[in-house]
């Protein structure tokens, strides 16, 4: 009796130790493909292989999705404003989560900084990004920054070009 009883307690105590899959982790593959874009994105190297073709990226909005191509775009586009940019290299924190559902996330805090090419100000902005993951590529990336002082100087850029326009032309 003695023996069944403690067969049956270290059956339940060695089914109780057994783990689940993993659910939250600091090192994944997933984690090192989001590493590697960001990497690209600093060497402006604009790479969409890690994106699924129906890929939708929110960045500060959630409407108005863009595609894989259309977000290596958008970065060229903004690449325009600055004489150099990118992620700064410490107080880089990622995580893997997987959801309830099953969803595979890879969140990320980051900082990013940049020097505006018209004059010279730096700018140093925290940013959080995540990507849900589906078979090993990104299907959806939400960016969330506060990008209100690069707007801001940017708009004080263009209105001083303008006075200075406008006062030659009145001269």
């Amino acid at each position: 009796m003695k023996k069944l009883l403690f067969t049956c307690i270290a059956a339940t105590l060695l089914m109780a130790c057994q783990q689940g899959p993993v659910r939250y982790t600091q090192n994944s593959p997933e984690i090192d493909t989001v590493k590697k874009l960001i990497a690209n994105y600093d060497s402006k190297v604009f790479d969409t292989s890690m994106y699924a073709d129906t890929s939708k990226t929110y960045y500060n909005t959630k409407d108005n999705p863009m595609s894989p191509s259309e977000t290596m775009d958008y970065h060229k586009q903004t690449d325009t404003n600055y004489s150099s940019r990118g992620f700064q290299k410490e107080n880089q924190d990622y995580e893997m989560v997987v959801t309830d559902d099953g969803e595979t996330w890879v969140n990320c805090w980051l900082n990013w900084g940049g020097t505006l090419a018209a004059n010279g100000k730096e700018v140093s902005i925290p940013i959080h990004l995540t990507y849900q993951f589906a078979e090993g590529k990104i299907v959806r990336e939400l960016g969330y920054w506060d990008p209100t002082e690069i707007v801001l100087t940017l708009q004080q850029i263009e209105a001083e070009a303008k006075m200075a326009e406008e006062n030659s032309a009145s001269e």
